[in-house]
């Protein structure tokens, strides 16, 4: 009987060994830190979901010296989070960047202005300083300035273009009139630092109608062409969106479960459970699904820069349903 038992034991813990070694091995790599921004990928690692569909995902936090695409051209990540027009910008230099999904629907960039400034209306932009975050950040923006048909040269006429760290501290310190900030980020800083809302505009990328696309997931063309790697795809987007969705029904969990895996201790809880509620506005109603029609509006408006332009041609293979229809 012992000799059953021991056999059957040892056949229990060969299968659960030989299942673990069957999972397939994913790197994410993140376009910033740890936090709530990509809490669908933290919930998905968390709950399972992705041992649900046998994969086991690393996730690489980003920062301020991490430009992800250069990250998957030089095979560090399989898989990047990316703004689109950081990724088309790059694929026209030639890194073939392929969006194979789009979990944020909504743009949630915008500049934040001291009302003191004067400033009523992007017109008023002209003769100002505007902090603008560079390492592919400032296509946006670029973009818009060109629709306006507003100098970025710092001309009376145009505006000055204050490189932003990462931070807001040139608004707290009045270098900048504006500054760059997202809706769940760095507005709040603003916030926090003693600024009311009252004292304060804010010109949002959708409301102006220069709104791209951000936070989607890429691959090279090289991984579509591997019909295992697709398969690995599509089984990390299906559980990723499985992610978002649990982070949308249970926003402070979510928001916790991102703070266990910051391990530089730097995001507090206050901020990233009320990042979670901005996030979940912007990812809201989204399967994962690219929309062409979104698509072509970030195009268009990246084409749109006047005699300098974000990319300078219609972008051919740079998404695909592929991943998404087959999960």
């Amino acid at each position: 009987m012992k000799k059953i038992l021991s056999l059957t034991l040892g056949l229990a813990m060969s299968l659960t060994a030989g299942s673990a070694l069957a999972k397939d091995d994913l790197t994410l790599q993140l376009k910033w830190v740890t936090q709530a921004q990509f809490a669908g990928y933290y919930v998905a690692k968390d709950k399972g979901f992705y041992d649900e569909e046998d994969l086991n995902v690393t996730i690489k936090p980003g920062g301020p010296d991490i430009a992800p695409a250069q990250v998957i051209a030089g095979g560090g990540a399989d898989v990047i989070i990316d703004w689109m027009p950081s990724a088309l910008a790059s694929r026209e230099k030639g890194v073939p960047l392929v969006n194979i999904a789009q979990p944020f629907k909504r743009s949630g960039m915008m500049l934040t202005c001291l009302k003191e400034s004067g400033i009523k209306t992007p017109e008023d932009f002209r003769g100002r300083t505007l902090g603008v975050w560079f390492y592919g950040n400032e296509y946006p923006f670029l973009s818009w300035m060109s629709q306006l048909g507003i100098p970025t040269d710092g001309s009376e006429n145009g505006v000055k273009v204050l490189k932003q760290g990462f931070n807001v501290d040139p608004l707290l310190q009045k270098q900048a009139d504006c500054i760059s900030t997202m809706t769940y980020n760095e507005y709040w800083q603003v916030i926090d630092a003693g600024i009311a809302p009252e004292e304060l505009i804010t010109f949002k990328y959708e409301d102006q109608g220069v709104a791209t696309l951000e936070d989607g997931i890429y691959v090279t063309e090289a991984s579509l062409d591997d019909p295992k790697m697709v398969d690995i795809l599509q089984r990390f987007v299906k559980a990723s969106m499985k992610g978002w969705k649990y982070a949308e029904e249970h926003p402070d969990e979510a928001a916790e479960i991102v703070l266990e895996n910051d391990e530089t201790g730097a995001q507090t809880e206050k901020h990233q459970k009320r990042m979670m509620g901005e996030i979940n506005k912007l990812t809201a109603g989204s399967d994962g699904t690219l929309d062409p029609a979104d698509y072509e509006r970030t195009v268009k408006s990246l084409l749109s820069g006047g005699s300098d332009p974000v990319i300078t041609k219609e972008p051919e293979g740079a998404w695909t349903h592929k991943i998404t229809d087959g999960m």
